[in-house]
């Protein structure tokens, strides 16, 4: 691990945690709502899946970028301007969805402004994640590591329970008003953060080298785990980006009754996904191996993909997330532990953003190829397609079986 960080009041962990879990709020405020809103807006739902890409393809290109840039100057000022850049973006899109409400912009102007603002974010919020985690591998021992990426699961998982809960809440004043509630808590927590967050590493202590990202890209099972990564957010993003249109569909609701409703579930989705990796993951991962559990992640996640095309009621399409969002709870920690894990000491904030960057990339795809499907394949295409991804990475995970091998002890691999 890197420098210790100097006493602080308070557990760092928590306070790390407290962090996460506030900006996941902000950012999941606004699942039940993007699609009643893009729809309202006159936009087309290919184009709303645009809103997603745009917001992954600059955190596909700038995430590494700041988990390595964090190895140098330290993680705190990095993981608060991505703060300050998630609020300031999503205030810039509430400004513009309101006034193309108000008919003042409209058409491809509105688009493309609107992709803009993604743009924006995602370049400057990518900053967060990355930093996040490295934080968080840097208070940790190794054989806690995996634990501690199911405390950061938690944290999303319980933004995702209350989030959605109540952007639905919040759309009933208007499908804007969510959007500026989201900016508004990013710089509150920025402001958060900065007065309570100790810093973790000192700016240049035993700072990676330049090649550090290309030494981690040659090892096999890092490459592996990566593109699991990758290839697992695809399949889910490309789920939650179409779930509201089948909801709406299948339900025939109107906007606002499809938020509230959406709102519900994505609650229960994630709950469940709070509960399995702040609970569950801790005494499971002392026990097994990352690569068993990201196995049994991937089996779970696919069966609750298969699941959902088959659903018709409310409580049905709500089992059925269930069960995507437990597997989705075992998969991204028990990834995120098998990649910090292969890392050395001062390659955490590097295995971390490249990390992101294949996130962002699974965030980038999803949405095209859901919406995408949705819109001329058929309103089961997105679900059976991520099924059949999931499938297809379990076998793959079954016959190459990874072994974690921390960068620089080439005798002490973790057999996964």
């Amino acid at each position: 691990m890197s420098d210790a960080p100097p006493p602080h009041r308070g557990s760092p962990k928590l306070i790390l945690f407290l962090t996460i879990f506030v900006a996941m709020l902000g950012l999941s405020v606004l699942f039940p709502i993007i699609a009643p809103l893009g729809r309202q807006l006159g936009l087309s739902e290919t184009q709303i899946g645009w809103f997603s890409t745009a917001y992954s393809l600059a955190q596909f290109v700038f995430a590494p970028i700041w988990g390595s840039r964090s190895e140098r100057v330290g993680r705190k000022p990095i993981l608060i301007l991505g703060l300050v850049g998630f609020s300031l973006s999503f205030g810039l899109f509430g400004v513009l969805a309101a006034l193309g409400l108000h008919g003042v912009l409209g058409g491809t102007a509105l688009f493309a402004l609107l992709v803009g603002a993604r743009l924006i974010g995602g370049l400057l919020s990518s900053a967060t994640l990355p930093t996040a985690q490295a934080m968080m591998a840097d208070l940790t021992a190794e054989k806690d590591r995996a634990a501690a990426m199911g405390l950061i699961g938690a944290a999303f998982g319980l933004g995702v329970v209350f989030g959605p809960a109540l952007g639905a809440l919040l759309s009933g004043f208007g499908l804007t008003v969510p959007v500026f509630f989201s900016a508004g808590l990013g710089l509150l927590t920025a402001l958060a953060a900065f007065l309570t967050l100790p810093e973790t590493r000192r700016a240049g202590a035993g700072a990676a080298p330049r090649g550090e990202r290309r030494a981690l890209l040659r090892q096999p099972a890092i490459l592996l785990f990566l593109a699991v990564s990758a290839l697992y957010t695809l399949a889910s993003v490309g789920m939650e980006q179409t779930i509201a249109f089948y909801v709406q569909d299948t339900l025939r609701l109107g906007a606002a009754e499809t938020a509230r409703a959406v709102g519900g579930m994505l609650a229960v989705f994630g709950f469940l996904a709070a509960a399995v990796q702040g609970g569950a993951m801790r005494p499971l991962s002392k026990k097994v191996a990352p690569g068993p559990l990201i196995s049994l992640g991937l089996l779970v996640m696919g069966a609750g993909m298969f699941l959902l095309p088959q659903t018709h009621t409310f409580w049905a399409i709500t089992a059925a997330l269930a069960v995507v969002g437990v597997g989705s709870a075992i998969l991204g920690p028990s990834l995120s532990a098998a990649l910090s894990l292969s890392a050395g000491a001062n390659g955490q904030g590097a295995v971390a953003g490249l990390n992101s960057s294949a996130l962002a990339l699974g965030r980038m795809t999803g949405p095209l190829l859901g919406t995408g499907l949705y819109q001329t394949a058929g309103h089961a295409a997105p679900y059976l397609l991520s099924g059949g991804v999931l499938g297809a990475l379990l076998v793959w995970t079954l016959i190459a079986r990874p072994q974690v091998r921390p960068a620089g002890r080439e005798g002490e691999a973790v057999r996964s």
